[in-house]
């Protein structure tokens, strides 16, 4: 069946990075993405829910530190218990059957995709290094104050910092996704997929990977 509408995403494992040379002899980055046992869950349907999804599985998991509401979902599905779960939002003709595995061919050589992920923490940083300000003038009677952001606001009106200003504070971890990138490599024997450049997270963090939004 040829899907035209929106296909369901994947769960995967960040392995780490590499590089791959084309065959004209270019260098290029590559994230190394591991698809291991994703498995349909269970279906949402208009009917039902009021909107079409899959839920996906990954990664199995010991029953025994598994809740007794969640065994028995898992055991409705006939689908080992599973460490990951995420729902997908497809469009009516590309639903798959509950128990069916998608593998790391569900996604083919030189397709663009989007991969969303937890990007690295990097703590408590400056408005230099979290907004890219260029800080305060390095002479000119400017002393000990040089990476500060300066000003925050007005005075007695309005008499408060707005919301949403740009000042130092925590940094990374949070939810990102990086579109449009090219799929270089399926290997189907290892169920490793190579994506060229970088994707968000670290190594052994989960990742969420749907076809390209702005690139079909």
């Amino acid at each position: 069946m040829i899907v035209t509408g929106t296909r369901t995403g994947i769960i995967a494992e960040k392995l780490g990075m590499s590089s791959l040379f084309s065959e004209s002899g270019r260098l290029y980055p590559v994230t190394l993405l591991k698809i291991d046992n994703c498995q349909i869950i269970s279906h949402r349907t208009v009917e039902k829910n009021g909107y079409n999804a899959l839920v996906l599985g990954a990664s199995n998991k010991k029953p025994s530190r598994e809740s007794k509401a969640m065994k028995a979902m898992f055991a409705a599905s006939k689908v080992e218990p599973k460490k990951y779960l995420k729902e997908f939002r497809i469009s009516a003709d590309s639903f798959l059957e509950v128990g069916s595995d998608v593998k790391v061919d569900h996604f083919r050589m030189g397709q663009f995709v989007d991969v969303q992920g937890i990007s690295l923490g990097k703590g408590f940083a400056g408005g230099m290094k979290r907004h890219n300000f260029r800080g305060l003038e390095a002479s000119h009677g400017v002393s000990v104050s040089h990476r500060s952001h300066g000003s925050t606001g007005g005075r007695q009106d309005p008499g408060r910092v707005f919301k949403n200003k740009k000042m130092a504070g925590h940094m990374g971890y949070e939810k990102v996704t990086m579109q449009n990138l090219e799929v270089i490599g399926v290997d189907v024997e290892n169920s490793i997929l190579l994506i060229k450049g970088g994707v968000p997270g670290h190594k052994g963090s989960i990742v969420y990977i749907t076809d390209a939004v702005k690139k079909r």
